[in-house]
């Protein structure tokens, strides 16, 4: 088994089932919402009998009903400051889907304070629509002394808004310690042109540019009190806390050349800070140098709430060591997992959708090279055609995701709706015309007919297609056979291709494939490849985290 995992499923089973107690250093999650919905609706008033809650591919909302129900009773039962916190939200929000999405998280944070070990960090990613509630809950669960750090991140630029409100470009990333025992590695930003214009305004015979550093301790020091003999002939009194180094250290700086002597005899002798040896200025709780993710830029791979691969990255030098397992519950298309993977941690990754499950897969791949699939075991997905029966009924929808990601493609439709007789799609660059093709997917959990095959032939006419595929759980009849075989063939240099295509759920996870001229295959876009660095970490309280 590897060490890193990969988990198909409902984070609160996967927390409960699969991760030990205190395991985990550092916990990432980006809980979905619905940001762009009506403020007020979130308060609406519901009557608990819709449909049990489930979260959908790139659906970002929750709902109050029967399961949120059971959820709030489920924490409420189980006592404590939780459970009061609860129960003055339901008595506040009454029920709402604000209520619904505080009640659904409970018990989710409750078991991520289970697997943090006592030197362990969280780090909560919010919008202001919810950030209150949501710190208010966090300090119950994981206690108001264990509050680190409210951080603002400036995810877009400004741009127009509602009349009667200022532009919302900002997201809110809650830090909490586990414990008063954990540390940070200190991280640091660039210093802008204005500061180097303004601080380090000194120039050495040789080029370099620095700046004077006070060598007064900031507090009383008696052991480092002494009169310093310079190697300029001039003895210097020490400040009246007595000089930030020793007698030892400053006899170093002044061999070496970086102690700034003043002119006058009475003036502070002082130590230079060469501007190609400085850090930078060190990271505070406002992230404005981190900047979103375009809509045409390299790093998007067309998932609405990806976030930047530099935002993780810092939260993960800041939080976490090399080797240290950093898990992430509702890891999306795996920003957090890409990252952690970059920096040498160990990693668990969590969603509950399939489409998910397969974009992380390919980023992976695509970012550190196929042999990455040796460092992660992928774990609630079917391996057998029992376990897709199991999926197909439990669930169509992610029983579709998880065929087409069988064969790397995307689902047609984002969410839920007419298909138009489309489950999926592949893309391929033609070699010799340059031109974008399309494989049409459909996928049939029932009893495949030949009427499934005829209607598939008229999506791929309609959509001047390449290539259709059906896709089936049992194997296809006689007369479908016979169907596809009457077909033609889409010609390229890699040989011909049939332009309908059967596959079975048993051939594809016996390695079966599409024909199709995978060599120029771009369905899935590909992530930038990563290099796997060390790093050096500075601990922003003095010591080793």
């Amino acid at each position: 088994m590897a060490d890193n995992k990969l988990y198909y499923g409902d984070n609160l089973d996967v927390l409960r089932r699969h991760v030990p107690d205190e395991s985990v250093d550092l916990v990432y999650l980006d809980p979905p919402f619905n940001s762009n919905a009506d403020y007020n609706v979130l308060f609406a008033r519901h009557d608990g009998t819709a449909a049990a809650a489930q979260i959908q591919a790139f659906e970002d909302t929750w709902r109050w009903d029967m399961a949120a129900a059971r959820a709030l009773d489920e924490v409420v039962m189980g006592g404590g400051k939780v459970a009061d916190a609860m129960l003055a939200f339901q008595r506040f929000l009454g029920q709402s889907d604000m209520l619904a999405y505080l009640a659904m998280m409970a018990p989710r944070l409750i078991e991520l304070r289970r697997v943090l070990k006592p030197t362990g960090s969280l780090y909560l990613h919010c919008d202001p629509t919810a950030s209150h509630y949501l710190k208010m809950l966090m300090d119950a669960v994981l206690g108001a002394e264990n509050f680190r750090s409210e951080i603002i991140w400036r995810r877009t630029s400004a741009h127009g808004d509602a009349r009667r409100k200022f532009a919302a470009v900002h997201d809110t990333i809650l830090f909490y310690a586990q414990s008063q025992r954990t540390k940070l590695n200190r991280q640091f930003e660039p210093y802008s042109e204005d500061y180097i214009a303004t601080h380090f305004v000194h120039v050495d015979p040789d080029g370099r540019k620095f700046r004077r550093v006070d060598l007064r301790s900031p507090s009383p020091r008696p052991n480092l009190t002494y009169n310093y003999s310079a190697s300029n002939g001039i003895t210097y009194e020490p400040h009246a806390n007595g000089w930030a180094v020793s007698r030892e250290k400053m006899e170093q700086l002044d061999r070496e050349g970086r102690l700034f002597f003043p002119k006058k005899t009475t003036g502070r002798l002082r130590r230079k800070l060469y501007l190609d040896e400085s850090p930078g200025v060190p990271v505070s709780d406002n992230w404005i140098d981190i900047k979103p993710i375009f809509a045409v830029g390299a790093e998007r791979l067309g998932y609405p709430t990806q976030k930047p691969l530099k935002l993780l990255e810092r939260i993960i030098l800041t939080s976490s060591n090399e080797g240290e397992v950093v898990l992430d519950p509702f890891c999306g298309c795996g920003t957090t997992v890409a990252a952690a993977e970059k920096l040498k941690r160990q990693w668990i990754g969590i969603d509950i959708t399939h489409l998910a499950v397969n974009l992380m897969k390919h980023r992976l791949q695509d970012a550190f090279g196929p042999s990455v699939a040796e460092h992660y075991d992928v774990i609630g997905e079917p391996t057998t055609v029992e376990g897709a029966w199991e999926l197909a009924k439990s669930d169509p929808y992610q029983f579709q995701f998880w065929a087409l990601g069988l064969v790397g493609a995307r689902p047609h439709e984002e969410k839920k709706g007419a298909d138009k007789g489309i489950d999926g799609r592949l893309h391929f660059l033609d070699p010799e015309t340059g031109k974008y093709k399309d494989v049409i997917i459909s996928v049939k959990a029932g009893k495949p007919t030949v009427s499934h095959l005829r209607d598939l032939r008229g999506v791929v006419d309609r959509e001047k297609a390449a290539i259709g595929v059906l896709i089936t759980m049992q194997d296809p009849t006689r007369p479908m056979v016979r169907e596809a075989a009457t077909g033609e063939f889409y010609n390229s240099p890699f040989g011909q291709h049939p332009s309908l295509q059967l596959l079975t759920i048993q051939e594809l996870l016996d390695g079966g494939r599409i024909d199709y001229p995978r060599q120029a295959d771009v369905t899935i876009k590909k992530a930038p490849r990563q290099h796997r660095k060390d790093s050096e970490q500075l601990d922003l309280t003095g010591g080793g985290s």
